[in-house]
């Protein structure tokens, strides 16, 4: 029986495979279909400080409506007695899955204050969560901010966090850093106890038509993959805290790559959204019989065996690739060479 059990963030899990945030976790029954499926844990969607902030203000504008002018007008807009805030219905949400689930839930905070960080985390530990995800969706935009400003905002979000709760900790990273290895380590150094390759930056498109900048939302394709593998594979061999792989994780094929370059856990969210929880188990069944068939024991046993310090050829993950790969092109038949 092959043993496909993992650690990540200090927490036992049955197998790698842990659906990353998304809209699946805002109902209990999709929670426990992906749960039923094989999820070894949850990751909630996110909490956003941005829309914790929007609301508040526009309370804060209703109220003081209702505090000038005539004073018969104070009752014009009560507030109804049973509202809930945007954070309180997230704090429920995540109650909900701590008791209907028993797999780990992760809790996800989205946030871009140091004050929001800390006050945001520890309402998501004390509302039960066992690891809080650090998304600090932040682009570097500002032509005043050096590359050295950018680390230190993650850096002394992550201490701060870190120094107000108890939970692990795990930085979902983009992949537009410098100097990547020196910057994972420092992370680690100052408490990360894992890190999440990589966030997705969901680009705008310009309509040609109306010249306006449109949100769009394209769902990931294996191919993503291969940047967060190759990654991997390189930080594997400087690092001593979790790796997870989320973005392009579609099917077995998917996760074994990213388990042979070293990675704990894969997220998952575009198969699942596109397929259903039961996308989960087939994953699970073509992961077994792969391991089988090539007579590995556990996941342990692969982990990593083909980081760079463990490939056959390390070089494939650097430079020297990259000529090879444009020596190798050849055009198709029919095309001018």
């Amino acid at each position: 029986m092959v043993d496909l059990s993992t650690e990540y963030l200090g927490l036992k899990l049955k197998n790698p495979i842990v659906p990353s945030s998304s809209p699946l976790s805002k109902d209990v029954n999709s929670a426990i279909a992906l749960e039923d499926a094989g999820a070894s844990a949850i990751i909630m969607h996110s909490l956003f400080e941005e829309k914790i902030n929007y609301e508040n203000e526009h309370l804060e504008r209703f109220f003081h409506q209702q505090s000038i002018g005539h004073g018969e007008a104070e009752d014009f807009h009560p507030v109804p007695e049973d509202y809930q805030s945007y954070q309180e219905k997230h704090l429920e949400q995540l109650s909900k899955l701590k008791s209907q689930l028993d797999i780990p839930v992760i809790a996800s905070l989205n946030g871009t204050t140091p004050g929001g960080w800390i006050e945001y985390g520890s309402a998501l530990e004390e509302a039960g969560a066992d690891a809080l995800e650090l998304n600090v969706y932040y682009l570097a935009a500002d032509p005043l901010e050096d590359s050295q400003q950018v680390e230190t905002r993650y850096i002394e979000l992550l201490q701060s966090l870190n120094s107000h709760v108890s939970i692990p900790i795990t930085m979902k990273l983009s992949p537009h850093f410098s100097a990547l290895i020196p910057f994972t380590q420092q992370l680690q150094k100052n408490g990360a106890k894992g890190i999440a390759l990589f966030n997705r930056f969901y680009q705008p498109d310009i309509n040609l038509d109306t010249l306006q900048i449109e949100s769009k939302l394209e769902l990931s394709s294996s191919q993503e993959s291969l940047l967060r593998i190759r990654w991997t594979a390189i930080l594997f061999d400087y690092l001593d805290c979790s790796i997870a792989i989320t973005g392009g994780m579609h099917n077995h094929e998917d996760v074994l790559k990213a388990l042979l370059a070293g990675a704990d856990v894969t997220h998952m969210c575009s198969a699942l959204l596109q397929n259903g929880p039961s996308q989960i188990e087939t994953v699970l069944q073509n992961l077994k019989q792969w391991l089988e068939e090539h007579e590995y024991e556990s996941i342990q046993q692969l982990k990593g065996s083909s980081s760079r310090q463990h490939a056959i050829d390390p070089a494939a993950y650097e430079r020297s690739n990259y000529i090879n790969v444009l020596d190798s092109y050849t055009s198709p038949d029919g095309v001018l060479r």
